[in-house]
């Protein structure tokens, strides 16, 4: 498909005048979605107007209804909740008082409204644009409105964006302030732990979600819960049983804890409540356990937003206000949303019906149906979850007589030990014998190889770094030893887990296949790097923990320089050439400028970039943020970047700069890398159960074709086995990147938000889409 790149140049928004309001619960991340409505709207030249306290403001009118500057939302990206307030709103629900919120915007123009919200705010405005002509229609009758305002501001037009903390939205993988949320549970279980391990104690944590389970999977999936409690997927009978044998076995493995995680909505089979309560006293009674409640509540929603939030609604915010330029008076009201890493608009009330009817299968006890309804991400969470968090009886398990290997290779990042946890407990699940390799091809060569088993990897999710230990040695020059460690230890399998170097050794590996046979068995590379830069992946493991550190850090910084006005940070961060974190970190901390190497720049944009900050430092915010990748341009380096900014604002700004270095490697994994970690490497375990099958012939694994050596990745919206070979055409070695890079797509997004002229190729937006029901069989195939 060739089509011509469309900008959105040729759309402006003169004499268009948009409203941007925030109703029902608050999430965090809605300010960046509003920021980026504000700012958007004022780039196309259109004029933005904040409705204070949702529905409510437009209602009230008056100074509930007030336009706004690109100044108005500075400093707001990094706060949580809404700075433009929500309220619930009984008067929007009768007719009188949307005729009276229709007053009150057309008195200002207003007829382009971004409602951010959950279903029912969503709902709540697509019948205010349906009712918008017989409305003003009705205004003119009572003579509130002339006939010539009725044909000017004839029809309304509608973009929503879902922020809701729960994920209960069908149509949307991510809705905004779900992985904040996400944060918030993971740090209250990481602390709880340590205390549980010191006391041998059961938790039963309750977590929000009155009619949806997300966040409860996916919090238990995170931290290798003992037992989950969701409305969707309510136990069979007798669960009471099977609950605490399962706690009494975990117990005599010698682990000293027992996380329960309850969504504050589950059922049982009988649509009964189950209360964190009810699993308490049965814990007690049934096995004496020391057993503690903790109700999260309203920490969930508190806080301020993660990285993804962030960008997430940035992205959104930016799009919203793209498909309102783009509507007319025929265009149904859409829902701005992420499928995979992509911004798609979808019709609002496809979206709500869908979301309805999953309610309505689960009233009816319909619970296969309401997991298929949810989406095939929730499938897929359930099913892993399933996966690993059950042992079954060594008697039950099946005896593949296949050997797998798993290791580490390259610099640490935090997600590697989840992914080697799932890796090991699916490959043991599947009949295989598991054995981890410590520190990487040179260990290997060493023979630092051992069994491991279901149990010694308990406990691994929420770890950083690497246990197993990694190096960046490559294998080339220790095959034969390798080789060698592969024939003694019969391995018929490998699981490598890392960066560009694993990415390499596999290439160096799958080479020497003509030389020894030891390596024709089935190989998969997991990506893990905090560089993000692996080809054939859009995401890697420990990218979103490295870009959360950045963008806390950043976050500091700026509040550092608020107290000391005029000042501009410069910040360097890792990545190699790649820049993915220094232009997504840019993107999430609000930063004036980012320097990569994927986009040369000369003195001439050192000079403009200046400039820039020195008009903002005549505004009211004072402060600039700059970052810099590591191997940006080897001589312009940070030193010279801050040498020349310093010299260049003399007497108008002063610098500072900030080498962010191996902080990036450290600390807890996210919850989306741990998630992630699970979820891929799950997968590759199970292509490698399905190659191994079919590559063994007469007693022996015999693999030597380019598909026995893959690489699993996520691409757009699908994860996808690439054979490593086929993948070189697609990399730099030199600068070990990929050669096409997705990120840079929104490159243009962070120029926008702050305030640079810039084109944006606005050719992958536009379409509205239709929600897909997807197949049972597709949960399986594609998506995280």
């Amino acid at each position: 498909m060739d089509h011509q790149p469309k900008f959105f140049e040729n759309l402006s928004g003169t004499g268009k005048a948009i409203g941007v309001l925030t109703s029902g619960g608050d999430a965090q991340g809605m300010n960046a979605a509003v920021r980026a409505v504000v700012r958007m709207g004022i780039y196309v030249k259109a004029k933005v107007y904040f409705v204070y306290e949702g529905y409510q403001g437009m209602v009230d009118g008056g100074d509930n209804i007030v336009e706004v500057s690109w100044e108005s939302v500075s400093s707001i990206l990094q706060v949580g909740g809404t700075v433009i307030g929500s309220a619930r709103c009984k008067s929007f629900r009768t007719r009188e008082g949307r005729l009276q919120a229709a007053y009150n915007l057309v008195q200002r123009g207003i007829t382009n409204l971004c409602v951010i919200g959950g279903d029912g705010s969503l709902t709540g405005a697509n019948l205010f644009r349906e009712e918008w002509s017989g409305l003003l229609e009705e205004l003119a009758q009572k003579g509130k409105i002339d006939e010539e305002a009725v044909k000017k501001y004839a029809y309304l037009n509608i973009v929503g964006m879902v922020g809701s903390i729960d994920n209960d939205f069908c149509g949307t993988d991510m809705t905004i302030g779900t992985d904040s949320a996400l944060h918030r549970i993971i740090e209250v279980v990481d602390a709880i732990m340590t205390t549980a391990q010191s006391h041998q104690r059961t938790f039963v944590l309750e977590v929000m979600g009155r009619h949806c389970g997300y966040l409860a999977l996916v919090s238990a999936l995170a931290c290798g819960a003992d037992w989950v409690f969701i409305p969707e997927y309510p136990p069979e009978e007798g669960w009471e049983d099977s609950m605490c044998v399962k706690l009494s076995e975990n117990r005599a493995r010698k682990k000293r804890l027992n996380i329960i995680i309850v969504a504050e909505g589950a059922i049982d089979c009988h649509n009964k409540p189950i209360t964190s309560e009810k699993v308490k006293d049965l814990v007690v009674q049934r096995l004496g356990f020391d057993t503690r409640v903790t109700i999260l509540g309203h920490v969930q929603r508190g806080g301020t937003p993660s990285a993804f939030d962030r960008i997430l609604a940035s992205r959104m915010g930016v799009e919203a206000v793209l498909a309102l330029l783009e509507g007319t008076p025929d265009t149904p009201a859409c829902v701005v949303s992420l499928s995979g890493n992509q911004a798609v608009r979808l019709p609002l009330m496809e979206c709500v019906q869908m979301t309805q009817e999953v309610q309505k299968a689960m009233d009816e006890g319909r619970f296969v149906e309401a997991v298929r309804l949810r989406g095939r991400s929730f499938e897929n969470n359930l099913n892993t979850y399933k996966l690993l968090s059950h042992k079954k009886p060594d008697a039950e398990l099946p005896k593949t007589n296949f050997n797998v290997a798993v290791l580490n290779v390259g610099a640490p990042a935090a997600g590697m030990n989840a992914a080697v946890r799932a890796a090991v407990r699916v490959g043991i699940t599947e009949g295989h014998k598991m054995f981890a390799v410590i520190d990487g091809f040179e260990g290997f060569s060493r023979g630092k190889i051992k069994e491991i088993n279901w149990g010694d990897v308990g406990g691994w999710t929420g770890q950083g770094g690497s246990i197993l230990g990694t190096k960046r040695t490559l294998p080339a020059k220790y095959l034969e030893k390798i080789a060698d460690q592969m024939r003694t230890n019969n391995i018929n399998a490998l699981m490598v887990i890392g960066g560009f170097e694993a990415y390499l050794g596999l290439l160096e590996l799958s080479a020497a296949r003509e030389k020894y046979d030891e390596f024709c068995v089935p190989m998969v590379m997991v990506p893990a790097t905090v560089s993000n830069n692996v080809p054939g992946s859009d995401f890697s493991i420990g990218a979103d923990t490295a870009l959360n550190t950045i963008t806390d850090t950043c976050d500091r910084i700026k509040q550092s320089a608020s107290g000391t006005k005029r000042r501009v940070f410069i910040i360097e961060t890792m990545g190699g050439y790649c820049g993915y974190l220094a232009n997504m970190g840019a993107l999430a901390a609000g930063a004036d400028a980012a320097y990569i190497f994927e986009e040369q720049f000369d003195i001439r944009e050192l000079q403009a970039n200046v400039e820039h900050l020195t008009e903002k430092m005549k505004t009211s915010i004072q402060r600039g943020l700059v970052l810099r990748n590591e191997n940006c341009n080897e001589n312009y380096t940070t030193d010279f970047i801050y040498q020349l900014y310093s010299e260049e604002g003399k007497g108008v700004f002063d610098c500072r700069k900030n080498v962010l270095g191996h902080m990036q490697q450290g600390g807890a994994p996210s919850p989306f890398d741990r998630n992630f970690g699970t979820k891929i490497s799950a997968k590759a375990m199970q292509w490698i159960s399905k190659k191994l099958k079919e590559t063994y012939r007469k007693g022996k694994v015999f693999a030597n074709t380019d598909d026995s050596v893959c690489l699993l990745g996520m691409r757009r919206r699908n994860l996808v086995f690439q054979p490593v070979a086929e993948l070189k055409n697609e990399t730099d070695f030199v600068h070990r990147i990929p050669m096409e890079q997705w990120w840079l797509k929104l490159r243009p997004l962070m120029k926008i938000l702050a305030k640079y002229k810039t084109s944006y190729d606005v050719s992958d937006s536009g379409q509205l889409e239709h929600v897909a029901m997807h197949s049972p069989k597709e949960a399986e195939t594609g998506a995280i």
